[in-house]
């Protein structure tokens, strides 16, 4: 099997679905059963080996469900994958039979984990598939499809499971789309899954985020699947039944990324229109920074310091004010305005300390 090609023949979404954990034979071919028998699964997936946070809770049934996932696979004609963590992990997967590997967050954020693995792999030509890190770092991100096509792995795919922080209202992990869009443009073969499970940490998100996946163009989604998914034994706020699987995927709206003929010329001229502000923007953001640079000799000609909390606060929250007006988020308008400052103190610096080095 070629994970790329399967991926790229299939209609919008490629599914990958199944229980977070893999708890009893039982469950497992049931929930797989299931999912087989709404016609709507491209590849079966279940955990068995779970990286918890704490070490008393449930860590995943280990080499048994190998069996399993491998079982439901055979019963419903369907690849199977799971999780693997490091050398031991695949070797015992390989012997098993399962279809295709995927390398979780918190083993991508090790450079020296994600080299492991590849080394054990080296010569199976067996497909990976590889989660972003738990912190948003692309550079981490795209090292790791780097040491597996070293390793000779060029079947490999992506999983987007969203980003670590500390208490979100609303997120289990951050999305923060432009990571997954950075590697797309770094690496237009990769093909992208979208992990709404992880990303949400809770099942009435899961098609708003999916939707969002969707429209981003991204190739397929990866969503926990369980029997019962308020008595599950891991993640039971994020799965939903195979029922309510089949549901979430009824009410995707899927669009093309492709644009006819006759409407391309009109795309192109609004296309134009916005290169043309584009342009002016950064104009005006040149001129800006020309300005700031006589901000800086004021500063330095009158020894006053670059920053001005007072003043900064000031420009912060006349700008917030006005970002419903102008059609605004005001987290944009927060970024946009944290960035210009950045770069006005870089250019007051400059010419501040000019006998530093840049």
């Amino acid at each position: 099997m070629h994970l790329q090609t399967l991926i790229k023949s299939k209609e919008r979404p490629f599914l990958i679905t199944g229980p977070c954990s893999a708890e009893t034979r039982e469950q497992v071919l049931q929930v797989c059963d299931d999912i087989a028998a709404n016609g709507n699964a491209d590849m079966l997936r279940a955990g068995i080996w779970k990286p918890r946070t704490r070490p008393d809770s449930f860590e995943g049934v280990g080499e048994p469900g190998l069996e399993w996932l491998v079982e439901a696979g055979k019963r419903t004609g369907l690849p199977v994958t799971t999780e693997i963590a490091n050398a031991k992990h695949a070797e015992s997967a390989l012997k098993a039979g399962i279809s295709v590997l995927w390398i979780g967050a918190r083993t991508t954020v090790n450079p020296f984990a994600v080299q492991d693995i590849a080394d054990a792999l080296r010569g199976t030509g067996i497909p990976v598939m590889i989660k972003n890190p738990v912190n948003p770092d692309l550079n981490l991100w795209l090292g790791a499809f780097e040491r597996f096509q070293k390793a000779g792995l060029t079947d490999l795919a992506a999983i987007h499971r969203g980003f670590s922080v500390y208490n979100h209202p609303k997120y289990r992990n951050v999305p923060s789309w432009e990571l997954p869009i950075g590697l797309k443009e770094n690496m237009p073969e990769i093909p992208i899954i979208c992990d709404p499970s992880h990303i949400t940490g809770r099942r009435d998100l899961l098609l708003e985020v999916s939707q969002k996946a969707m429209d981003l163009n991204m190739d397929g989604l990866m969503i926990e699947t369980h029997p019962d998914p308020d008595h599950a034994w891991s993640d039971a706020a994020q799965q939903v039944t195979p029922e309510g699987l089949k549901n979430l995927l009824s009410h995707l709206v899927l669009r093309s990324s492709v644009v006819e003929d006759a409407l391309s010329q009109e795309l192109a001229e609004m296309r134009q229109q916005i290169g043309l502000l584009d342009d002016r923007l950064f104009e005006m953001l040149s001129a800006r920074m020309k300005l700031s640079e006589k901000v800086g000799i004021f500063k330095r000609r009158n020894k006053v310091t670059i920053l001005q909390e007072d003043h900064w606060k000031k420009v912060i929250d006349s700008r917030l004010e006005k970002s419903d007006e102008m059609f605004l988020t005001p987290q944009f308008v927060r970024n946009v305005m944290d960035n210009i400052h950045q770069e006005s103190i870089r250019h007051q610096t400059r010419v501040m300390n000019p006998d530093l080095k840049k």
